[in-house]
């Protein structure tokens, strides 16, 4: 553990409902190094933002509820750290950037208001240090005529510019771990490769540790050391990114990745998607959430396979019990497939001449 500096052990964030417990985040483990960058990927509803508000405490309560775990930052279980002593985390040892800079920003409040504010409370800086540190800061993110812009409202920027604005308040106290959630929700793509290369440059120049929270694979490509995927709040695979683009051992990271274009390749059929719906998190499957989804599935499936390295491979991770590189095992999937693709056309055929019939 000394060597981590966060280490998530058996996570559990469950949010309750009329109906029962919600389990948002079932059983999570994970551990990130000082200096390195991880990337949560997966599907939306994963767990992906309750794990990070989870790591900082911020699930809303009493509906949101820790049911077990640790959560070891730094040598300190946050999950039994007082509010008043979170505080301090909050922002001097974690930042966080949220999805929606627009409703994360205070509108009654100067954009160098808030980036002042941590720097005071956190860093004990006087009302001119803070200042002259907000503009720093805002000039490192990438914003120029400073010293009129400290003085602008959130809704006076662009969405781009108010991201970058929220990277400055993050890191605005150099804390040792950065979280992003979705960064780039809602900008474009020209300005969303400007936000990660500014992202990964600051958490480079500053040793930062970074979790990077996306749906997309694209953007972790170039920017994150290694992959976490999640599916029904658990992770299912966990790995270096090279290594899991390389070698996904996983069937829902391999149906990820099957899904996303290629420029770098002649595409020789049509894109594959995941079919199916994710289960309910209200009353959760015993075994793999993926049986339903998975052409790999076995019986033996229906009992939850245990997060484990590979064979010779400690950086790699994975919770599936057949071997998706197998040739019997895809031979299978393959069969699989096509008799759920000609049930389909079956199906879509039978509906259209019913169709047809009550026409006449």
């Amino acid at each position: 553990m000394n060597d981590y500096l966060l280490d998530v052990q058996d996570l559990k964030t469950y949010f309750k409902t009329k109906a029962g417990y919600v389990h948002a985040v079932d059983g999570v483990n994970f551990a990130i190094k000082p200096g390195e960058k991880v990337a949560i990927v997966g599907e939306s509803g994963c767990g992906k933002s309750v794990t990070a508000l989870s790591i900082m405490k911020l699930v809303e309560q009493p509906s949101g509820e820790y049911m077990s775990g640790s959560i070891f930052f730094d040598g300190q279980d946050l999950l039994d750290t007082p509010e008043s002593a979170m505080r301090k985390v909050r922002g001097g040892k974690i930042g966080m950037i949220f999805q929606d800079p627009m409703t994360s920003l205070n509108p009654t409040m100067t954009v160098g208001k808030q980036i002042e504010e941590g720097l005071r409370i956190h860093l004990k800086l006087s009302e001119d240090q803070a200042r002259k540190r907000a503009m720093t800061l805002l000039e490192q993110v990438g914003i120029s005529a400073v010293s009129e812009r400290i003085n602008s409202y959130p809704h006076q920027f662009s969405g781009g510019m108010r991201q970058r604005v929220m990277i400055a308040i993050a890191l605005a106290c150099n804390p040792k771990l950065l979280i992003a959630d979705e960064p780039t929700t809602a900008l474009d793509v020209t300005v969303q490769a400007q936000i990660l290369e500014l992202i990964s440059g600051i958490c480079e120049d500053f040793g930062t540790s970074l979790i990077l929270i996306t749906h997309d694979l694209g953007v972790v490509a170039g920017t994150t050391n290694r992959v976490i995927v999640m599916y029904a709040g658990k992770v299912v695979e966990d790995a270096t990114t090279e290594e899991l683009f390389a070698n996904p051992r996983h069937p829902y990271t391999r149906g990820l990745l099957s899904s996303v274009p290629r420029l770098d390749e002649v595409r020789h059929a049509e894109l594959r998607t995941i079919e199916g719906t994710p289960p309910d998190l209200l009353n959760p499957p015993k075994g793999c959430p993926f049986v339903p989804r998975c052409y790999f599935a076995r019986a033996i499936c229906n009992t939850m396979p245990p997060l484990e390295a590979l064979p010779k491979m400690a950086t790699h991770r994975k919770a599936c019990w057949p071997d998706i590189t197998d040739q019997k095992e895809q031979a299978y999937a393959e069969r699989r497939r096509q008799a759920r693709v000609e049930a389909q056309k079956t199906a879509s055929e039978e509906a259209a001449q019913k169709a047809a019939q009550k026409a006449l």
